[in-house]
């Protein structure tokens, strides 16, 4: 071999040529797209079991274990509910506000904890960036299959309140389905922008969650957004239409309550919740492979 690589070099071969001939290639060097999505897809086990593993541990020192993952957002609808619907007057001309509400603060809840454990999926396992080789996209995708698995959760005890305030079981309940995967689809590729974000900028923390209760209030989580869409210019109505968050809520609305208000038609919802999932799903994943051999250094 080294009179081979003398040969080489005796030719006037570049280093680039050299390591080309011999199948050399730069250490920590970012792989192809197609290549990244193949060891992502590679690692989906070590994905599911991390994921699995955050779950448990998140509540382990809790006396009430996982049941946290549906009391938090139970306590939260009681509040809003006490505030907003009893004391402020928002529940009028909504009909069945507690579910809807409950809705609203169940998957508001999704995207509020992937965003801000997106944002820590790098920064917080350095050690195992640093010490093992891996995609590290499997970070933030482990955060999103979290707390999805926490999502399930607390739709199982969505379904008993909606049924309990009076709902019919119908057939266009099939849709929350789709209409929650376009959201796991649009959080993931969120999760990973600011992951990126978050492993450069080390205030992204700080920001997220002035950024995450802002968009929680333009987002008709506690109340419709026609409460006060009337007071804005109409460039902001028509932003506050198409923010995705707003459309998920409302797209698992309008699939599991009868008579829920929606801002836009159906069909318009749909089409900007499949617009959204891609642009957010394919290039979230993108702008993080982008940056994969930067992570964990410096």
């Amino acid at each position: 071999m080294a009179n081979t690589a003398v040969a080489d070099a005796d030719s006037g071969l570049s280093r680039a040529q050299l390591a080309a001939r011999h199948g050399l290639t730069v250490a920590g060097a970012r792989p192809t797209l197609v290549a990244y999505v193949k060891q992502v897809w590679s690692y989906r086990h070590f994905i599911t079991t991390y994921a699995h593993a955050k779950a448990v541990a998140a509540f382990s020192q809790a006396r009430l274990g996982q049941l946290w993952q549906v009391l938090t957002p139970l306590t939260n609808v009681a509040v809003y509910y006490l505030i907003f619907g009893y004391i402020i007057g928002t529940s009028r001309g909504v009909p069945n506000f507690i579910a809807y509400l409950c809705v609203g603060v169940f998957v508001f809840n999704f995207t509020q904890t992937v965003a801000l454990g997106g944002t820590q999926a790098i920064t917080s396992n350095l050690g195992l960036v640093r010490a093992l080789h891996f995609p590290r996209a499997s970070l933030p995708l482990a955060v999103t299959l979290t707390q999805f698995r926490n999502l399930l959760y607390a739709m199982a005890v969505l379904v008993v309140i909606v049924l309990a305030t009076g709902e019919p079981i119908t057939v266009q309940w099939l849709l929350a389905a789709p209409a929650m995967a376009l959201m796991v689809i649009f959080n993931a590729g969120l999760a990973m922008v600011l992951a990126r974000l978050g492993s450069k900028l080390t205030d992204v923390k700080q920001v997220m969650p002035f950024v995450m209760r802002t968009w929680m209030y333009g987002s008709g989580v506690l109340y419709s957004v026609k409460a006060f869409e009337e007071n804005l210019p109409a460039l902001l109505v028509h932003v506050v239409h198409v923010n995705p968050l707003l459309i998920y809520i409302e797209l698992v609305r309008h699939a599991l309550l009868e008579k829920t208000p929606l801002t836009s038609s159906a069909p318009q919802l749909w089409l900007l919740a499949v617009v959204w999932a891609a642009v957010m799903g394919v290039g979230g994943f993108v702008y993080f492979w982008r940056g994969e051999q930067e992570y964990g250094r410096g």
